[in-house]
């Protein structure tokens, strides 16, 4: 057998139960969304989501490594410092990207909004938005709304607030767990929204994720990071990192249970629970790629070391003529070898094994006399794996990926321009 890859889910170690509730099943918080027509006035769907804690949170988040981030990101990475978090807020329609200072004016007014209506500081409120970049946000509309989202939150709100953040979205992405631990459990919860634009070191994607258990921020943040960079950093759909992306996971202890402790059997626990969590989310954003038609997973065994087979990894998930052989189920390993060879990764051609699912399409950098047919049979289904053996160590990395099909670039073609004109010929503000 070979060895366990260095970010292979670890959920084979925890027991958990898969439960309903998305971003509120975790005890003590709540969700909501309103219609505000951010992106068109005149259209009824779901577009502000509110999340909120009803007691102090200790919170942590990781956002986009663009050099380019959007107002909300900003204004965020200014909150976060305090960690308190109570609510969270989010668009969908538009970016508030490269808005400029009044892009930052608009955020924080969104923050101001909610804490007012929630009797807490602006420092406690984070704000998120997702949609097309380069457009001015229309505070105007959203503002007015933010009292009836404070309204409407709810304990079974998540289903809305989830909805509320989806953009070109076709799937909504939601998922929860509970956890047996000591004399009682804990829950974990999320919703996502990710679609296109989709790289590793984040996405252009969303992610909420809550939990009742009582930690502190550094084990907060050790056991926060260890999941992202396990989960959303391991998938690729069209090689595009954006310039919103944010994760936040907010924990309010209203588990009941003792707070958790560095090193304790209990924050294993709770790690593995967490990753559990984003690796689903994460998966289910590369399904629901923008016109995907084929869900990869690319594992790479038995490299010299970590950094070897995440290198092999990313560079054949990301690879152009890779995804569009997987899209016409082709199962063209030639491809994959060759951008074995350029990912910079320490390799020999002649040790390298190549399967399509079970079968042998490559043994020692050459053909197998594997039938076409049967694999054919493989890269037909919407789910398959590719793994590529290296035989040079014993270290291995796994990276979710998809096809790139013509109506993925027919989908990207003219987003911008569309918007544009459609704002100018009905006159939208």
């Amino acid at each position: 057998m070979p060895p366990k890859h260095d970010n292979e889910p670890c959920d084979a170690r925890i027991p958990f139960n898969v439960i309903t509730g998305g971003v509120t099943a975790a005890r003590g918080f709540r969700a909501s969304a309103v219609t505000c027509g951010i992106k068109n006035p005149e259209a009824t769907r779901l577009d502000l989501a509110l999340i909120v804690s009803d007691s102090p949170t200790v919170t942590d988040a990781v956002f986009t490594t663009n050099k380019v981030r959007a107002a909300c990101v900003r204004v965020c990475q200014q909150h976060i410092k305090d960690s308190d978090t109570r609510a969270i807020i989010a668009n969908s329609g538009n970016a508030n990207a490269c808005t400029g200072v009044q892009g930052i004016q608009d955020a924080k007014a969104m923050t101001k909004a909610v804490a007012e209506q929630l009797n807490v500081k602006m420092r406690q409120v984070l704000v998120c938005s997702t949609g097309i970049i380069g457009m001015p946000l229309p505070i105007q509309r959203i503002l007015p709304k933010v009292p009836d989202a404070v309204a409407k939150l709810d304990a079974a709100g998540s289903d809305d607030a989830m909805r509320a953040i989806m953009t070109s979205d076709t799937q909504p992405k939601t998922f929860a767990i509970e956890v047996p631990c000591g004399d009682g459990s804990f829950r974990i919860g999320g919703i996502a929204k990710g679609a296109g634009m989709i790289c590793p070191n984040m996405a252009t994607m969303l992610c909420f994720i809550t939990t009742d258990v009582k930690i502190g921020k550094n084990e907060m943040h050790r056991a926060m990071h260890y999941a992202v960079e396990k989960s959303f950093n391991c998938i690729t759909i069209d090689g595009d990192t954006s310039t919103n992306d944010t994760v936040i996971v907010m924990s309010n202890g209203a588990s009941g249970l003792p707070a958790i402790k560095r090193n304790s059997p209990e924050f294993d626990l709770f790690r593995c629970a967490l990753h559990k969590v984003m690796l689903e989310l994460a998966k289910m954003i590369v399904c629901d790629g923008e016109r995907v038609t084929k869900f990869v997973e690319i594992r790479v065994r038995n490299a010299r070391t970590q950094a070897d087979a995440r290198k092999v990894a990313e560079t054949v998930a990301k690879s152009l003529l890779v995804k569009c052989s997987f899209n016409g189920s082709d199962p063209n390993w030639g491809r994959i070898i060759h951008a074995v060879g350029y990912s910079g990764a320490r390799i020999r051609e002649e040790l390298i094994d190549i399967f399509f699912g079970g079968l042998l399409a490559c043994k020692g950098g050459l053909a197998t006399k594997t039938p076409i047919s049967e694999m054919e049979k493989v890269v037909k289904e919407p789910k398959f794996t590719v793994t590529i053996d290296l035989n040079l160590g014993t270290s291995g990395y796994t990276v979710y990926t998809s096809d790139l099909s013509e109506q993925y670039v027919d989908f990207n073609s003219s987003e911008y321009s569309a918007a544009i004109h459609a704002k100018r010929q009905k006159g939208f503000a």
